[in-house]
């Protein structure tokens, strides 16, 4: 929150995307005092959350407070703020930025620009923030948020830690006080490759671990595709320019576990329907919403390669969803590996 001869002021922020994480972030934003218009692609699912000051669909329950209004232009939503929340699906990240700053293209004011988007640009394998850093200003701060974190319960007002991340620590800190509540904890990073990178690859191994508790292989399998998730997560990162402290923290193993283990998990219930023997296309059918990890596991594994890097889960995971491996076929894969090291 802002602040005018030390006092706090509210903001106008623009939340671009009326998803489920989209939609809690922006009641999370006006129950803190914040002015916040909520954008969203669908103009027909739009009016009907403006009727009912509610996402029935994908937030039901979650009544609006009155400081968060519907706004279906993105062009007046650009005009009205400097604030952005941007929660889109990877895929349509670059395209919500483009639409977003060629409406600012005469507002003078500098930008601050916040994504909720887990995952890599699809194709060019980017970080968002790198796709942040093409299409905006110069002038535009930016930052990541990230954590574990299920939409319902932030939309329910339960208690959920975070982290802001930026390169600038000052943007961080700025950024953080938009969200912190007595609800809503706030932590702040300056590794903001680490920060991208843990949301992203744990959306992966969620999808790992649902294939083996899908086909029935009990706890100590479910640990140990965490826990050598998290060997992947953490050679991965480091070799993108993550810091080892940051994989141990919220958006790193708080967000593997979280994300691994309870069925709320968009990615963990495609593994788990792959598990069970169904049609990737009929899991997709029943969740309703984008699963980020299909996307990560493909660009993860082109990196891998690129990199000369060893990454069995991911590389296995994405077997079974470009190459129609069998569920079963990629565990035995993993379990005749030769022995090594920890």
């Amino acid at each position: 929150m802002a602040t005018v001869n030390g006092v706090a002021s509210p903001l106008e922020i623009g939340v671009l995307g009326a998803g489920s994480w989209g939609t809690a972030l922006a009641v999370a934003l006006a129950r803190n005092g914040h002015q916040v218009r909520l954008w969203g692609r669908n103009a027909t699912r739009l009016s009907s959350i403006a009727k009912a000051a509610c996402n029935t669909r994908y937030l039901p329950g979650v009544d609006f407070p009155e400081s968060l209004v519907v706004e279906p232009d993105v062009a007046v939503l650009a005009q009205c703020c400097d604030n952005y929340l941007v929660v889109v699906p990877s895929h349509a990240f670059r395209t919500t930025l483009e639409a977003l700053f060629s409406a600012r293209v005469r507002r003078t004011a500098p930008a601050t620009l916040v994504w909720g988007t887990k995952g890599l640009e699809a194709g060019s394998g980017a970080m968002l923030g790198d796709v942040v850093a093409a299409v905006a200003p110069g002038s535009t701060s930016r930052a990541a948020l990230s954590g574990p974190t299920f939409a319902s319960e932030v939309g329910r007002g339960l208690p959920t830690a975070v982290c802001v991340a930026s390169d600038l620590d000052a943007v961080a800190k700025d950024v953080a006080t938009w969200f912190h509540s007595n609800k809503l904890r706030v932590y702040t990073s300056t590794d903001l490759a680490g920060v991208q990178l843990g949301g992203a690859i744990k959306n992966v191994m969620a999808i790992a671990t649902g294939i083996a508790d899908g086909l029935g292989l009990g706890a100590n399998a479910r640990a140990a595709v965490i826990t050598r998730g998290l060997a992947e997560l953490r050679r991965l990162g480091a070799a993108l320019g993550g810091q080892p402290e940051t994989f141990m923290g919220l958006t790193g193993v708080g967000d593997l576990i979280l994300t691994c283990t309870d069925d709320q998990s968009r990615n963990r219930r495609v593994g788990l329907g792959l598990g069970l023997g169904r049609a990737l296309e009929d899991v997709l059918s029943d969740i309703g919403q984008e699963a980020e990890g299909i996307n990560t596991a493909r660009e993860l594994f082109r990196k891998s390669a690129t990199l000369g890097m060893e990454m069995p889960i991911t590389e296995q995971v994405y077997k079974v969803l470009f190459e129609a491996q069998a569920p079963r076929d990629a565990v035995a894969a993993l379990l005749q590996r030769e022995p090594r090291a920890e």
